[in-house]
């Protein structure tokens, strides 16, 4: 989005609640994805534009972002590593695990006792099983999580991955 252009008004609720409609469905993998998505709803490219920038100065959109089909780059070994981290110590230790290379996600969730007493989550994906777990291992040396409990879940199946969804589909 050009910021020195001028923002004109958002477009009447009807054709911002069909661009955001669109906009969950991810931008379109064109030169000009602004242009595209108002020539689908009616409005102008600079209409859109305005809209994306007001709901971005709301805070109703954090962040525009992808999503990586990283299967169809042949990267299918894919695991969550889980850890049991004193709470006292999640923090600290997500941001280093955040910070390793091999690590594509970090995040913390909250026990769920007595059956799941893992707090800290990380993802490391790989195109071999074999190579995730050298990573992983590599990973528990430099950090000294030896002692750490943990566990290590590959995936099975993957799913089909998309934003937040917020609109309802308009049913005919």
């Amino acid at each position: 989005m050009n910021a020195r252009q001028p923002a004109p008004a958002c477009a009447e609720p009807l054709a911002e609640r069909r661009l955001r409609a669109l906009v969950e469905q991810g931008l379109p993998l064109v030169p000009r994805p602004w242009q595209a998505l108002a020539e689908q709803c009616g409005l102008s490219e600079a209409e859109v534009m305005a809209c994306v920038r007001r709901w971005q100065a709301e805070g109703l959109v954090k962040r525009l972002g992808l999503v990586v089909r990283h299967r169809a780059l042949g990267i299918t070994a894919n695991a969550m590593v889980v850890w049991d981290v004193p709470d006292d110590e999640v923090a600290e230790l997500g941001r280093r695990l955040a910070a390793e290379p091999a690590v594509t996600l970090c995040y913390r969730r909250p026990r769920r006792l007595p059956d799941w007493p893992y707090n800290l989550f990380c993802m490391i994906h790989g195109t071999r099983r074999e190579r995730v777990l050298a990573a992983l291992d590599e990973i528990v040396e430099r950090q000294a999580l030896q002692a750490t409990p943990h566990r290590v879940l590959f995936s099975l199946k993957a799913y089909r991955q998309h934003g937040g969804r917020y609109t309802r589909e308009e049913r005919p």
